[in-house]
């Protein structure tokens, strides 16, 4: 009976910490409200800093975000997500600056596509896509056990998601002055190589 107990307790205990890093780390993304793609960056996050006491479920994590008082934007996006979820396949892949580039030139292409479309929902996951992409690419940017160069790549990978966010009409006119520029190309004289 009172291995049983105990059994409880530890449970309880662990139930309890996780609840406490899932919270901890909610609180350190400083998201206005939680998509499934904010959710699951914050899976990723729990997992590289925790390891195997930081891996849960996307579902458990809504339910402790839920009950923590955190506003959830899930039903409309949901719906967006499932609707049009092979446009957004591999969608973030970004191992180089050309990748970043394509993942944005693609995100841009559905943004424009649903904003035609009317369709409110499937433009904000396309949002949502692209801060998830940043935000990875600040995490990728602050890790210093991830080379110096590579670090300084994502950092600008992070700079080019941001501009693009709040200005995407004027982002690829932008991008091309950028690439020319003599900051640019002193950081990444393998760019013209990878082009």
């Amino acid at each position: 009976m009172n291995e049983r107990l105990d059994a409880r307790s530890e449970d309880a205990k662990k139930e309890h910490s996780k609840k406490e890093l899932i919270l901890a780390a909610a609180r350190e993304i400083k998201t206005p409200s939680w998509t499934p793609a904010e959710i699951d960056q914050l899976r990723r996050r729990l997992v590289a800093l925790h390891g195997e006491a930081g891996k849960t479920g996307s579902d458990y994590i809504t339910e402790v975000l839920k009950s923590a008082g955190y506003k959830l934007a899930l039903t409309l996006q949901e719906d967006a997500e499932d609707q049009y979820e092979d446009e957004f396949e591999d969608i973030l892949h970004f191992k180089t600056l050309q990748d970043a580039e394509v993942s944005l030139m693609r995100l841009d292409e559905l943004m424009r596509r649903f904003q035609a479309h009317k369709e409110p929902a499937a433009v904000e996951r396309v949002l949502n896509v692209a801060r998830l992409g940043k935000r990875r690419a600040e995490m990728i940017a602050r890790n210093h056990k991830v080379q110096a160069q590579k670090r300084a790549e994502k950092e600008e990978m992070a700079s080019w998601f941001r501009i693009w966010l709040e200005t995407p009409d004027a982002f690829f006119d932008w991008l091309d002055v950028r690439k020319q520029s003599a900051d640019f190309q002193s950081k990444f004289p393998q760019w013209e190589s990878e082009e």
